[in-house]
């Protein structure tokens, strides 16, 4: 069975990086994943159709010692192997690329371009790695990237086509189905429509047979030109409705309307409001600042040992409770030793509240969801805060934390058949101050 490398990028786009491309690009966190759900497949599909280019593959090959991965961030867009590569990828292409992904998710060009940068980065840069790591020759990842074109097409968003991406007329015609590579070109003739009218009883039309394929193929168009008409009737009899019922609902002056939005925003039905994306903001460190959320981990724990909460604490019972949720320390999927992209910061900044407060003791606790065998959760909870731990005590602050404990999913309070993206709330890691 094919790798699919879409598996072995995911790890290097988690929640943490969208979070952190949100605030740095100032979009908001939805309109982040949406676009990089959009530019993935691209570049994918672009990888895969250049999969035999021997300077797509030697830039694949560079990207593994290039140092891409370990900043995404802040050195995707100024990196001449990322820049030269769009280039081979999309050539005149790429603004086209850029106005649709977008227009797709809600967010400005530019913020649409260092996405593209980010993303591309990300795939040579895990590609590359992962060619490394296996010995894979100029060969080996020319196959890796052929094996592509059968997946490319599944991983497309709703809303989004190959075609409608604007990156040239490789992916107009692509099935990515494993066809022996074929392109699909139209036929230079296209389909007719016959007008010339039969002169024989049975209708049959000049010099073709009479079979159902002949005479179906006025359906071909017809039957999806009725239903577009109907499908049309149908939306504007519906804005029409809608125009009525919000004529006949308008509050006449500012205290009602005031008063119909409140009952609209504590209504069960009401559309529910984009929730405003969380920005990095300065954390007061004893003038040191901290790049971190406000009211977030930093901010609360800072807050907490200024109030003199901590030493005022009578025993470790008084501060159990108490639980600080890791903004940005996410593990990548199903690993308890290596963490996604932009990690490492807020890590640093536990350290730098460490040593600011060096009396301060704490424990490290790591979730998992309610999905998957109890056991295993546990196992993979306690080797995530264990590795917590030890990177604590690698940066000459072990002596200030006094345990590491996995609880699994003991905790986790979203059910296991809801969506992954509402089970991530149930992952993850936390500290919490200790005696």
């Amino acid at each position: 069975m094919s790798l699919n490398v879409i598996d072995l990028i995911k790890g290097q786009l988690g929640p943490a990086l969208v979070s952190q491309a949100a605030s740095q690009l100032g979009e908001s966190e939805s309109g982040i994943s949406k676009a990089i759900g959009g530019l993935l497949p691209a570049v994918v599909g672009g990888l895969a159709n250049n999969a035999n280019n021997p300077g797509v593959v030697d830039a694949i090959t560079k990207a593994s010692s290039s140092g891409i991965l370990g900043n995404l961030i802040g050195g995707s867009s100024s990196n001449p192997i990322i820049t030269n590569l769009l280039s081979s990828l999309f050539g005149d292409k790429v603004s086209g690329l850029i106005n649709s992904i977008a227009s797709f998710s809600g967010i400005s060009n530019n913020s649409a371009g260092s996405l593209l940068n980010l993303v591309t980065g990300a795939t040579v840069g895990t590609v590359g790695k992962y060619a490394a790591d296996n010995n894979l020759g100029a060969s080996g990842i020319s196959s890796l990237l052929n094996d592509q074109k059968g997946i490319v097409s599944t991983l497309l968003p709703a809303g989004l086509s190959l075609a409608s991406l604007n990156i040239g007329d490789w992916a107009k015609g692509y099935k990515f189905d494993n066809d022996n590579d074929a392109i699909n070109t139209p036929s230079s003739e296209g389909p007719k429509v016959e007008v010339t009218r039969s002169t024989t009883p049975t209708g049959t039309f000049p010099d073709r047979n009479n079979n159902n394929e002949g005479g179906g193929s006025i359906w071909k168009w017809l039957l999806p030109l009725l239903l577009l008409i109907a499908a049309g009737y149908f939306l504007w009899k519906q804005c029409e409705k809608k125009e009525t019922t919000t004529t006949t609902t308008t509050a006449p002056d500012s205290t009602a309307t005031s008063s119909t939005v409140d009952t609209a925003a504590t209504s069960g039905t009401a559309t529910p409001v984009p929730a405003t994306a969380k920005t990095d903001e300065n954390i007061d460190l004893n003038g040191v600042m901290l790049k971190g959320y406000k009211g977030g981990m930093e901010d609360q724990m800072i807050s907490f040992l200024k109030s003199g909460g901590y030493k005022d604490a009578a025993d470790d019972a008084a501060l159990k409770e108490k639980w600080y949720d890791f903004d940005h320390v996410n593990f990548k999927m199903g690993s308890s030793t290596e963490l996604e992209a932009g990690s490492q910061g807020q890590l640093d900044n536990l350290v730098a509240i460490l040593k600011a407060f060096p009396d301060s003791k704490i424990k490290i606790g790591g979730y998992t969801d309610k999905t998957g065998n109890e056991a295993s959760n546990v196992k993979l909870s306690q080797a995530r805060a264990d590795h917590i731990k030890a990177a604590l005590a690698k940066a000459g602050v072990g002596g200030q934390v006094l345990g590491a404990e996995g609880y699994g999913s003991k905790f986790a309070k979203v059910d296991a058949k809801a969506s992954d993206a509402e089970r991530a709330a149930d992952r993850k890691m936390s500290v919490r101050f200790a005696k």
